[in-house]
């Protein structure tokens, strides 16, 4: 398995924050190599794999992602004419799910507002990682993760109405909702059709 570096090469690895022990997994993932054996064989392997794992490159099952790809498209490509695949690729889809998850437990919704103490984003660039590799897994889309988000929210919203409790402040955070696969149940719901039922808008009430 032969991986050419050039220092041109080398210096945006470092740069980007990728190892040369990181290409030579994904190398090896790349020509049918049972990586999975090979980090479960020492602990600095084992850490290796992770690495690239959490840095989108790989998706759960050990599978290349486009990330991935793209690292060994630019270290097999001419040094004078290499575009490096930069690390937040596919940050524009994540964006739009991060900006679509509530930020804390405090909200107002139909005329009442409720109190919180809880933040709900958390460790970004975990998360990151962690939807690009859902994406590339090719089961769900990112306009179903965000309806399955809002789906939640809509929900937890709506039964805070009905009783007069904060359910909000029940949400998982970012990391757990992800690393859980929360939104699993609720794409199959909006996949089947369901919706919320919503209560009336309530009009000169009482905020709590």
């Amino acid at each position: 398995m032969n991986i050419k570096v050039t220092p041109y090469h080398f210096e945006a690895l470092i740069t980007e924050g990728y190892t040369l022990d990181q290409v030579f997994l994904l190398k090896g993932i790349k020509e049918g190599f049972d990586v999975q054996k090979l980090c479960d064989s020492t602990p600095r392997l084992e850490a290796i794999c992770q690495s690239i794992h959490r840095k989108g490159l790989v998706s759960d099952n050990y599978k290349l992602t486009e990330k991935g790809k793209g690292i060994l498209e630019f270290m097999e490509s001419k040094a004078e004419t290499a575009v490096i695949l930069k690390k937040r690729e596919g940050s524009v889809e994540f964006d739009r799910w991060w900006k679509a998850y509530p930020g804390t437990d405090i909200f107002k919704h139909k005329g009442k507002s409720f109190t919180g103490t809880r933040t709900l984003r958390v460790s970004k660039d975990d998360c990151l990682a962690k939807f690009s590799n859902i994406l590339s897994e090719g089961e769900y889309t990112v306009d179903e993760l965000i309806a399955a988000l809002e789906y939640e929210v809509l929900q937890k919203k709506e039964n805070s109405i009905k009783t007069g409790v904060n359910k909000l402040t029940y949400m998982q955070g970012t990391a757990t909702y992800l690393n859980q696969r929360t939104f699993e149940a609720f794409v199959e719901l909006i996949r089947e059709g369901k919706t919320v039922d919503e209560e009336p808008t309530i009009t000169g009430g009482t905020d709590i």
